[in-house]
């Protein structure tokens, strides 16, 4: 069937939420919420006017259905630019912040469904395989640096990744200066955790804390759930030379317990406020020096850097040191939880559309000065722009110095409803933190992994 595009109606209503981290890449109201706010009339009329659209080009139309709330306005620029080039209607639809599986299923199941949409990894894979156009050998797979880049069902190149991103600890340089440090003193945990605990312990001179809130509002709650709890299971995964499994068995979480303490006890509210407290928080509590650290990604480069905000020589990212191996020589945590897929349910116009579109993004100089420039990504194409991102340029410094990079092994937890349950917990335990809510952590860890692998994979 042709595919139609979304109603221009839904986009706006849509991008009113936005806000928010990596996955959120980082995690507010479900769009599904906005969806229904739509009239039948408003809907059918859009409707109409994208055929118009789309029948008046002859070449198909392109709606990208946007994981990243961060980068939704650099997405709507560049796909307007690429509709004056080329008369290709481009709609760009940004799901909201920790949404994007509940808002996926909701547009796939329209007449008027993603052309193009993305998955987190094999899990994200396994819900959507069935919907995935096969791009081996397509321009913009051939575009790879490196096939590794490819998320592969069989033979089958089911999806294409296409940015590379770092996250760790983001500094506010000048407040640790203030305080009597340098990066160069923070080589550890314990380094850290020194720090930390004498600017807490000096607060009140100060004038500012060790860490932003640790937000567990579905707006934030992914940078602990998710990005923090990789940690442990990045580790684990070492020791046993395996990169994913059935059951986690949680040999590292009192290393994430000591990491979470640390970050709740010595930051800028009380931790029992910090299920009410937001990403919007954390950013504003960094950009008004309210704290030397952020635990974020290179994708919040754009919110913190640049005029009216901070310098470069005012800002640095250090990893999460965990207190576990050889800590000297840890680097940032790199990979990728973003693959394109483009839906092979579309119409072929549609569908060679979408592929242009890509194709475009990763080789003309305007798609990947925008991706590089104004995203600030590292691409896996070989057009890719030189990135100005500082967090960027920081993970490939690590890299050239020898430093080992924490590879991303979250794409292999089982669900989104095992990382709520996690959230639950530090959460509740943030609130209360005996060993009996720690212990309730620990289940949440261990036994809903078993629990969720075992639904998700039929068991």
């Amino acid at each position: 069937m042709k595919k139609k595009m979304l109603s221009l109606v839904l986009t706006g209503v849509l991008a009113v939420s936005l806000l928010a981290g990596c996955g959120g890449s980082g995690d507010d109201a479900a769009s599904t919420d906005s969806t229904d706010a739509v009239t039948e009339e408003d809907a059918a009329a859009d409707a109409d006017d994208a055929a118009a659209a789309d029948t008046a080009s002859g070449e198909g139309s392109v709606y990208y259905l946007n994981f990243k709330p961060e980068q939704d306005q650099q997405w709507q620029d560049l796909a307007a630019l690429y509709t004056e080039q080329t008369g290709v209607p481009v709609t760009v639809v940004t799901a909201a912040s920790g949404t994007y599986e509940t808002t996926l299923m909701s547009e796939m199941g329209k007449s008027s469904a993603p052309t193009l949409f993305q998955v987190n990894g094999p899990v994200g894979l396994a819900n959507w395989k069935d919907y995935c156009y096969d791009l081996s050998g397509t321009d913009i797979y051939n575009e790879l640096t490196s096939d590794t880049y490819a998320l592969k069902d069989g033979d089958k190149a089911a999806g294409i990744g296409y940015v590379i991103e770092s996250y760790g600890l983001i500094v506010n340089t000048e407040l640790l200066e203030q305080a009597g440090y340098t990066t160069d003193d923070i080589q550890s945990f314990e380094d850290l955790k020194v720090v930390a605990e004498d600017i807490t312990a000096r607060s009140g001179e100060l004038g500012f804390a060790a860490f932003t809130s640790a937000g567990m509002d579905s707006s934030s709650d992914w940078r602990f759930k998710t990005h923090l709890a990789n940690l442990p299971i990045y580790f684990e995964y070492q020791d046993k030379g395996i990169n994913s499994t059935d059951a986690i068995e949680g040999t590292y979480l009192d290393n994430y317990r000591a990491m979470w303490d640390l970050y709740i006890n010595n930051s800028t509210c009380d931790p029992a406020e910090l299920s009410a407290k937001t990403a919007d928080d954390s950013t504003n509590e960094f950009l008004t020096g309210q704290a030397v650290f952020y635990q974020n990604g290179s994708w919040e480069y754009g919110n913190v850097a640049g005029e009216g905000k901070y310098s470069d020589d005012q800002l640095a990212m250090i990893p999460i040191y965990f207190g576990v191996g050889d800590e000297a020589n840890q680097g940032l945590c790199t990979g990728t939880e973003n693959y394109w897929c483009v839906n092979n349910q579309a119409s072929e116009e549609d569908i060679q559309a979408t592929l242009d579109f890509i194709y475009w993004c990763v080789t003309s100089e305007e798609g990947t000065k925008a991706m590089a420039e104004d995203m600030g990504f590292v691409i896996p194409f070989k057009s890719a722009q030189e990135p100005t991102n500082l967090f960027v340029k920081t993970d490939q410094e690590m890299l050239a110095a020898g430093k080992t990079p924490i590879s991303w092994n979250f794409t292999t937890m089982p669900s989104e409803e095992w990382k709520n349950g996690v959230g639950q917990a530090l959460t509740a335990y943030a609130a209360d933190q005996t060993d009996t809510n720690w212990d309730g952590v620990v289940s949440a860890f261990v036994d809903g992994w078993a629990t969720e692998y075992a639904l998700a994979n039929g068991q």
